[in-house]
């Protein structure tokens, strides 16, 4: 799901990216909003409120959410210059740095939450401000690693890429390639799984409160899983074949 290079991708393996990370952003972005009154997993309507803080001179409110924003921009910089550093040394490196740093963001969001969260404003904004962080590096992330086909948070995008990809597949003059195909699958898979993803937030909100914030870091660790596991076996069976 890691080790490939955009060009490399195979279809399954992009589904697969596709589908976990669309779900873990589903799930932050309801749990986010149940918890905090925020939406977390993208900043499209932060930049609403921010114009309308802007126009009723709510100077505190101003920078909060200029800070949001550039936590965003951070957590995106941040995981694109992890992936430009270590791609040349090796693919599976460069791309599980990003989420191995967002799995220790949102396990503090989690523990903190969980734990130690008493409501005041100050906390919900620094707790927001982490969670913005953390998609900001999943989304460049898989964007990266996909050469910008998959966008786990961004949904207008999705939407517009989609309706425009539906409209190449029906058109009577267009080609229909496999590509093109594989293209619209894959951004139906966001577009299911940030749905499953939403709902099992809300749900597993009424159920476990702040612990909701496990399951992410839960799903990005089998992430990393699917392809350390052939190689540890592989490793595991050659040291038991050497040991005969």
């Amino acid at each position: 799901m890691l080790r490939q290079a955009k060009e490399d991708r195979t279809l399954k393996e992009n589904l697969m990216l596709a589908s976990s990370t669309a779900f873990t952003a589903g799930v932050t972005n309801v749990a986010g909003m149940l918890a905090f009154l925020s939406f977390t997993a993208n900043i499209t309507g932060h930049f609403a409120n921010l114009a309308k803080h802007i126009v009723q001179q709510n100077y505190r409110e101003i920078i909060v959410f200029l800070i949001w924003l550039l936590l965003f921009f951070t957590g995106a910089f941040i995981s694109s210059f992890i992936v430009r550093t270590y791609k040349h040394t090796s693919y599976y490196k460069a791309h599980a740095l990003p989420i191995v740093l967002e799995i220790i963001v949102l396990l503090f969001v989690a523990v903190y939450g969980h734990n130690f969260y008493t409501e005041t404003t100050l906390e919900r904004e620094v707790v927001i401000g982490c969670i913005i962080f953390s998609m900001g590096l999943q989304n460049s992330l898989v964007s990266t690693v996909s050469g910008g086909l998959i966008k786990s948070t961004h949904l207008t995008g999705l939407f517009t890429d989609l309706g425009g990809d539906i409209a190449e597949l029906l058109h009577p003059k267009e080609r229909k390639t496999e590509t093109l195909k594989n293209k619209i699958y894959i951004r139906l898979t966001i577009l299911a799984f940030y749905l499953l993803g939403a709902l099992a937030g809300g749900l597993l909100f009424d159920i476990i409160d702040f612990a909701v914030f496990y399951v992410v870091p839960a799903v990005l660790l089998t992430v990393l899983y699917y392809d350390i596991s052939p190689l540890a076996l592989h490793k595991l069976s050659r040291l038991f074949r050497a040991g005969k």
